[in-house]
């Protein structure tokens, strides 16, 4: 059984930019679901037990049709939702450094273009999805988005940085402003775990 990701910081540490209420209904209502609804999967099917929830995601595709996309969605969200709650920190106006910084500019020409892109990434996402940050088969920086449960694992690629444009992820504060939302999530982006994330992947 897999159990539920704890929180790096409190509810309230990513105030104002992602309000208490809003973290607290996210993680203890909407993730915990995709968790229990994850662990109801394995406990009905053996060929899901024992193994790590990145070993269910890449070998969704083996699983028999009745139940594999009850597995994408749920594991799918179960995944998304632990990397944008890593993707994001108490530690307020963190800025890229080093080789991240490097490969940002490299492809993206600015730190400023990063940011464009990334927004206009979460800007034309419709309807419900995730943008994320992803390392390519050349090593370069690519900024890519899913639908709903949809990740970059599926397809064996892990993302260096995830944020949720689901509506529930911002509405409370932001109702139809998801503009606003993705300006302040920069406020909380957390760029040490983006360096952590990207060393493990080249």
């Amino acid at each position: 059984m897999l159990e539920l990701t704890k929180l790096p910081y409190q509810y309230t540490e990513l105030e104002p930019y992602i309000d208490a209420k809003t973290v607290e209904i996210h993680y203890d209502k909407h993730h915990r679901t995709y968790n229990d609804n994850l662990n109801k999967l394995i406990e009905a099917n053996p060929t899901l037990q024992n193994k790590t929830l990145e070993e269910i995601i890449k070998g969704v595709n083996i699983l028999p049709n009745e139940i594999q996309r009850a597995v994408i969605n749920s594991a799918g969200q179960v995944f998304n939702h632990d990397q944008y709650w890593l993707s994001m920190s108490h530690k307020i106006d963190q800025r890229p450094t080093g080789i991240v910084l490097e490969k940002l500019l490299k492809v993206y020409g600015t730190f400023e273009g990063f940011k464009e892109e990334w927004k206009n990434a979460g800007l034309t996402q419709f309807g419900s999805g995730w943008v994320f940050l992803v390392v390519n088969a050349d090593g370069e920086f690519e900024i890519q988005k899913t639908s709903n449960a949809d990740n970059p694992l599926f397809r064996s690629i892990k993302p260096v940085l995830t944020m949720d444009v689901w509506e529930h992820a911002y509405y409370l504060t932001y109702q139809n402003r998801r503009a606003d939302y993705i300006d302040n999530y920069f406020k909380v982006l957390n760029w040490e775990m983006v360096s952590t994330n990207y060393s493990a992947n080249v």
